[in-house]
């Protein structure tokens, strides 16, 4: 690896051989109830062990990557994040002895007394994925991830430990803010220099991969942060909310998106959104996330049917939102008629950097989240929005009338039991 020293790039090899470990949502929740600083502290040094053992893989992962890729300048900033963040990870200081030997003491270890987590099941999505092989064996998650400390008195090194450890979590969180826009920027790089409108199906298969990983150490960053703010918030374990009303997270992304909408194509009259959905309907899922994908499927579809209609029309056929609630899935459909997509696109509307809104180019000091970044002409908005609906075990699918409208149909999982799909 050209740019670093051999024995950092050694390093990273070892950290790569080893196996990701995935968690579930509802182990999460388990976990996070009622955390004391012992427990906390046990998730850190889960973290310590797991996070640079990700990035590692996603540092191996873009350092081969073919056809020049690796080489665009927006890809091996990137890489440089990753590396930064695995260095400043491993040469964070281990957990002395002594603070070992008092968690040691509080950690409840009797089978009557200790809350287990609740077992994992594959995620679908993995199905997708190739998953790497491995000769190094991890202790499951059970034995790594939650051991349950009695809130007993702790030295104070304990504390101090937690807030140290979570303010280098902080700095790599706004480190990787700007990774989604700064890597699209590199494919739109390797495009330029291949002179081809497409990417192939390896690179498609490498950003699914990558952004899928991302999410996920971007979610056991931020529960960790939230977690150690011992901030009382009601139905919520972190950055999870136990109770989530789903009326009220698609009303806020419907307020938002009419709102957009209506700027930018500068409307008196923006469309209806119609809304149908049980008002007390809840469950456990993560609302940012909910809101982001409800966001990106209706800011497409109130500009497939501003843009058939006229920017000048009187009225507007209404975009209809419609919540179904199953025994296993929460299902939102997103319909309009918005003119659809012709059949021969349908796949194409999946593949990264496919839109057909103009390209924007950012500052390359852009450092904002994806949640933030100007996404609209990057084609990231479906293909981003059904890696967040996989990630918790759900999906994201569209059927299409060509000179009618478009069904998109968000799968959520309401079993919450679901593993990251990690590769």
């Amino acid at each position: 690896m050209p740019g670093i020293s051999k024995e950092l790039a050694t390093r990273i090899a070892h950290f790569a051989r080893f196996p990701q470990t995935g968690v579930s949502l509802r182990q999460m929740v388990e976990f996070g109830q009622k955390p004391s600083q012992g427990t906390l502290l046990r998730a850190a040094q889960f973290l310590h062990d797991e996070l640079p053992i990700r990035l590692a893989h996603r540092v191996v992962e873009l350092d081969s990557l073919p056809d020049n890729l690796n080489q665009m300048p927006s890809v091996l900033r990137v890489k440089r994040m990753y590396i930064d963040s695995f260095n400043e990870l491993i040469n964070f200081p281990r957990v002395s002895d002594r603070i070992k030997d008092a968690v040691k003491e509080a950690t409840v270890l009797g089978n009557i007394e200790r809350r287990h987590l609740p077992q994992n099941h594959v995620n679908p999505a993995v199905s997708d994925l190739p998953r790497a092989t491995s000769s190094h064996w991890i202790p499951p998650i059970q034995h790594r991830y939650h051991f349950e400390v009695k809130p007993t008195e702790l030295p104070v090194e304990v504390s101090e430990y937690n807030r140290s450890f979570v303010k280098a979590l902080e700095r790599i969180k706004r480190r990787h803010d700007p990774v989604v826009t700064t890597l699209a920027h590199g494919v739109v790089e390797y495009k330029q220099l291949m002179k081809t409108d497409h990417i192939n199906s390896s690179v498609q298969h490498f950003l699914d991969r990558f952004y899928l990983s991302r999410i996920g150490i971007r979610m056991l960053i931020g529960q960790q942060i939230e977690l150690n703010q011992q901030q009382k918030h009601s139905d919520y374990v972190g950055v999870i909310c136990t109770n989530t009303n789903v009326a009220e997270v698609v009303q806020e992304a419907i307020d938002n998106a009419r709102y957009i909408c209506g700027d930018y194509y500068m409307l008196m009259n923006t469309p209806q959104i119609e809304l149908h959905c049980p008002k007390h309907l809840a469950f456990m899922y993560v609302p940012s996330h909910l809101h982001h994908m409800i966001f990106e499927l209706l800011k497409n579809s109130l500009r497939a049917v501003v843009e058939l209609y006229g920017d000048e029309a009187e009225n507007y056929p209404p975009i209809k939102v419609v919540v179904a609630e199953g025994n296993e899935d929460i299902t939102i459909k997103v319909s309009d008629e918005g003119g659809g997509i012709p059949r021969s696109a349908m796949e194409q509307v999946w593949t990264y950097m496919y839109t057909t809104a103009q390209t924007p180019m950012l500052d390359p000091e852009f450092d904002k989240s994806d949640f933030k970044a100007p996404l609209a002409g990057f084609g990231y908005g479906l293909p981003l929005s059904r890696l967040y609906a996989r990630y918790f075990g759900g999906d994201l699918k569209l059927i299409s009338m060509e000179g009618y409208g478009t069904d998109a149909y968000l799968h959520l999982s309401r079993l919450s039991d679901n593993e990251e799909p990690l590769a």
